[in-house]
Formats: C-alpha cells, sequence, structure tokens
C-alpha cells in the first residue's frame, strides 16, 4: 500500500514537472510570438515612414510646393540662387546667406506671359514699404517665362512682390540667413524616428531566448 503511494505521489509530482514545462515552452513561444509581431510592426511602421524621408523637393506636386504660388489665379515659381555659396544649390524662402543673390520668378501659366509683369523686394514684412526697397524691376513682358534679377541682401526678413499689370499681386516672404527651426524639426523627424526604431529592435533581440543562449555561450 505504502508503494503503491509513493508511486502515485511521485507520478504526480512528474506530471505537475512535465506540466510546467510544456507551460514554460508555450510561454517563451507565445513570447517569442509577440516579440516578432513587434518587430514585424516597427519595420513595416519605419517602410511607410521611408518614402517620406527619401522623396526630395523634386517629388512634391505643383500645387504643394512651397515654392509655387498663384497671382491672379495663374500660378508662379520663386527660386532663389547664391553661386558664390553653393554653385549648384537653390533656394526658396529660405536664403542661407546674406549676400548678391539671385532672384529667379519662373511664370508657368503662358497667360502672365503676355502681360506686363514686375517685381519688388522690399526689407521686411509690408508690402507697402516703398522706402525699404532693396530691388526693383519695372513692369515689362516675358516672352520667355521668366523674370530674374539680382539683389544685394543683408541678414533679415523680407518681401518680394510680384505684380502683373491688371491682375492682384501676390509675395514670397524670404528669411535671409535665418535659423528655420521647423525645417531642422522635419529634417531632424526622420533620423531620430529611425533611431528609436532601431533601438526598439535592439531591445526586443536582447529579451530574445536564443540572443541570451548566444551570450552565455560566448561568455563561456
Amino acid at each position: 500500500m505504502t508503494t503503491v503511494l509513493l508511486t502515485m505521489v511521485a507520478l504526480s509530482a512528474i506530471a505537475g514537472v512535465v506540466y510546467r514545462v510544456k507551460l514554460s515552452f508555450s510561454m517563451v513561444r507565445f513570447k517569442q510570438k509577440a516579440r516578432s509581431r513587434r518587430v514585424v510592426g516597427a519595420l513595416a511602421f519605419l517602410m511607410l515612414l521611408l518614402p517620406g524621408f527619401v522623396y526630395a523637393h523634386g517629388t512634391v506636386a505643383m500645387e504643394e510646393d512651397p515654392c509655387v504660388q498663384r497671382v491672379g489665379g495663374n500660378l508662379v515659381h520663386f527660386n532663389a540662387y547664391q553661386p558664390q555659396h553653393a554653385a549648384n544649390a537653390q533656394y526658396c524662402t529660405e536664403i542661407p546667406a546674406a549676400g548678391d543673390t539671385f532672384l529667379v520668378v519662373d511664370l508657368v501659366d503662358p497667360s502672365l506671359r503676355t502681360l506686363p509683369v514686375g517685381v519688388r523686394v522690399v526689407r521686411g514684412l509690408s508690402e507697402t514699404a516703398d522706402n525699404q526697397t532693396v530691388a526693383y524691376w519695372p513692369p515689362t513682358t516675358h516672352p520667355d517665362g521668366v523674370v530674374r534679377g539680382e539683389a544685394t541682401l543683408a541678414q533679415g526678413l523680407y518681401t518680394l512682390i510680384i505684380m502683373p499689370e491688371g491682375l492682384s499681386s501676390s509675395s514670397y516672404r524670404l528669411r535671409v540667413q535665418q535659423i528655420d527651426y521647423a525645417t531642422l524639426a522635419r529634417q531632424a523627424l526622420g533620423p531620430v524616428t529611425l533611431l528609436l526604431l532601431l533601438a526598439l529592435l535592439g531591445y526586443e533581440c536582447s529579451k530574445s531566448t536564443r540572443w541570451r543562449s548566444w551570450r552565455g555561450f560566448g561568455r563561456s
């Protein structure tokens, strides 16, 4: 009788150990699956973000381009150049350095090319501050669709006013040698997000059983 009782206790203990081992393996597999799902989700999120990091100004639709505005319902495109600083660089409203600057307005819609179009650049943000004019190109027609000129811009804020005869004017706010915090934040968003995702992937990998086993084997 005692032998039977001891056998039953031993079998019960063995069954309990087997059950706990099976439960442990199930939990490990469940955790590994959960980690895999989190890793796959992080990678999918990264793939969704990558197009926004890779594509640049040239892939932006014309209507969404910050360098494009409407003048009397017609599209114009503005660029600034400073070849003495960067020969191939082109800027929009954020001009990185003071000095001689080439200002170019492309008359995108052909209807503007038959109208006299003038351009005025004034210091400050007021379009009516004629006494602050730093450059002025009187209205004339531009069959090639390009209004171009040169101005010497010191550090500060400017307003470039496009004035087609018979139509309402439009303007660009120019920032010369100013810190553009919004652009810096947008530029930092991609690297910061990538670093956070890499940190998440590293953290998930560090908790995996295989990684722990490999580390333990390497130390032994």
